[in-house]
């Protein structure tokens, strides 16, 4: 099954040359890989863009990712105070943004409970767009990532992301909903807001779409309003989806059961394409952390008729099981090659990756 389809970009790429000499004023290195692909698996997908380089959901980061020939980039939707929809891993954006830099928006501070955690900082749902255009987005890992393009650019909107890939041509778009079932709560639905702006860009048909969430609901909702995509069913190993807790409390369906054979069936039943998973899911880790195998999941899914994806593969120690460690530094890049490939030989259909000229790379060289 395609994720979606796939066209040669008509606009003059970058030349390897003028790309390195911009990430290498910020001591990184990286290989880049022009042209994309979207037949081969698995399918590459810049996670936030190319997060692993830029501030994440940045104008760079997504320009950069289809440099490097992403097959698709994954922005994250939250909406504002006005229903302009904006793409922030978060709606609180006091870690990505230079909001608490601004005394204007002092008064904005606040705590909430989104999807049952306690959150305090800056949310998007209160500022209008004209407010939240005159800040100034920043590295969200600054311990692990360079700092050195904080500040350079702002916050992007959906519509500004569907421009840039109208105009590179090619790459497709994986969107994630998020908190579709908190922004209902507060007058902000979200597949509504979602389905109008796509329409009004003429995206509600277009084969390079993909929508996910890790609600249900907000899926339906979204297909019902007409928008032709393949739809991904998002899934943690533990806990239970916000729209159920809401609607069943604490009789919601967990997110285990999801993962059951028969669970698996009945999302391919409901409609569903596919599911995407932490990789933490497709590995087999010993008691001390090293990666040992995989799982059964990616069979069992694509037994039921589902496609398969994992979140995130990232290049850095931190990230990485503890035996692809190399060295003592968390930033300093671990045997990236190993782990990329150890998911990918699963028979994943894409990956999701702030790296993704590696995970290229990774999957040229199985």
């Amino acid at each position: 099954m395609q994720y979606f389809h796939s066209a040669e970009s008509s606009r003059p790429q970058l030349s390897h040359r003028s790309i390195s000499s911009r990430l290498s004023t910020a001591g990184i290195a990286y290989r880049c890989t022009v042209k994309n692909s979207a037949s081969a698996r698995p399918l590459v997908i810049a996670h936030r863009g190319a997060s692993g380089y830029r501030p994440e959901h940045s104008l760079a980061a997504y320009d950069l990712a289809l440099d490097l020939g992403a097959d698709a980039v994954e922005p994250d939707i939250v909406a504002t105070k006005d229903g302009i929809l904006v793409l922030r891993h978060e709606n609180e954006i006091s870690g990505t943004t230079d909001v608490a830099a601004h005394p204007e928006f002092a008064d904005r501070r606040t705590s909430k409970v989104i999807d049952g955690q306690k959150l305090t900082g800056w949310f998007t749902e209160d500022f209008t767009w004209q407010e939240l255009r005159t800040l100034r987005v920043r590295e969200r890992l600054p311990k692990l990532r360079s700092r050195a393009f904080d500040g350079e650019e702002g916050i992007l909107r959906l519509t500004d992301l569907l421009d840039l890939l109208d105009d590179r041509g090619g790459a497709g778009m994986v969107a994630e909903i998020k908190h579709a079932t908190y922004f209902e709560s507060i007058g902000l639905p979200l597949d509504e807001l979602f389905a109008a702006e796509l329409s009004s860009a003429g995206w509600s048909s277009d084969p390079r779409l993909t929508v996910e969430c890790f609600e249900t609901t907000v899926l339906g909702r979204i297909r019902n309003r007409g928008v032709q995509a393949k739809y991904v069913f998002l899934l943690e190993a533990a806990g239970a989806p916000a729209d159920q807790v809401a609607a069943h409390g604490s009789a919601a369906q967990p997110f285990s059961a999801y993962l059951t054979d028969g669970g698996l069936v009945a999302l391919a039943a409901s409609g569903l394409q596919g599911i995407s998973v932490d990789k933490r899911m497709l590995l087999e880790l010993d008691k001390a952390g090293n990666a040992t195998g995989t799982t059964d999941l990616v069979q069992r899914a694509h037994a039921a008729g589902l496609d398969v994806y994992c979140w995130t593969l990232r290049a850095e120690n931190q990230f990485l099981a503890k035996n692809l460690r190399r060295g003592v530094n968390a930033r300093d890049y671990g045997d990236w090659l190993g782990e990329f490939q150890l998911l990918m030989r699963t028979g994943l259909d894409g990956v999701f990756s702030d790296q993704a000229d590696l995970a290229i790379e990774a999957r040229a060289a199985l």
